[in-house]
């Protein structure tokens, strides 16, 4: 594994403990040129789930992406990375175990806003507002009215 502090590509093991359910492992390394420690982690690799655009263009899955645009909805608010990490998890898996290998982006979307509902209210208006692309403040005060019904 290279190291990404100095580049050298040579590093040791010092600890390796199961992550998510076992689906992952996490090591820490040591570097044996710079002696700094860093982290990898280890999945297994799985068919590819490909997500349809609006434009009808396809791209591969990208979890980080999709914790990104959850990440910046939720800026400012009481929402850890643990609890991101575990929404971005269970729609990653909600993927994998569908049959289809092609998914649209408004799927995945949906999914988002379903579990940022869940975690924070605000974030999930958030995401809402750019994922929906509300035109004005009427349609924005339309899904704020949908959340309070529920209420």
């Amino acid at each position: 594994m290279k190291c990404p502090f100095c580049g050298y590509e040579e590093s040791k093991v010092i600890d390796s403990r199961p992550t998510d359910e076992g689906e992952r492992i996490r090591r820490r390394r040591e570097c044996i040129t710079c002696t700094k420690r860093f982290t990898t982690y280890e999945i297994i690799e799985s068919v590819p789930t490909i997500v349809v655009k609006k434009d009808e263009s396809r791209e591969v899955f990208d979890r980080t992406k999709l914790f990104n645009g959850m990440l910046r909805a939720s800026e400012k608010r009481p929402v850890s990375i643990g609890m991101l990490e575990n929404a971005v998890t269970e729609i990653e898996t909600v993927l994998q175990n569908s049959l289809d290998r092609e998914v649209t982006s408004e799927y995945i979307g949906e999914l988002a806003m379903e579990k940022l509902k869940a975690i924070d209210e605000v974030a999930y208006v958030r995401f809402a507002s750019v994922y929906r692309q509300f035109k004005d403040i009427n349609t924005f005060m339309e899904e704020l009215a949908k959340i309070l019904s529920e209420k």
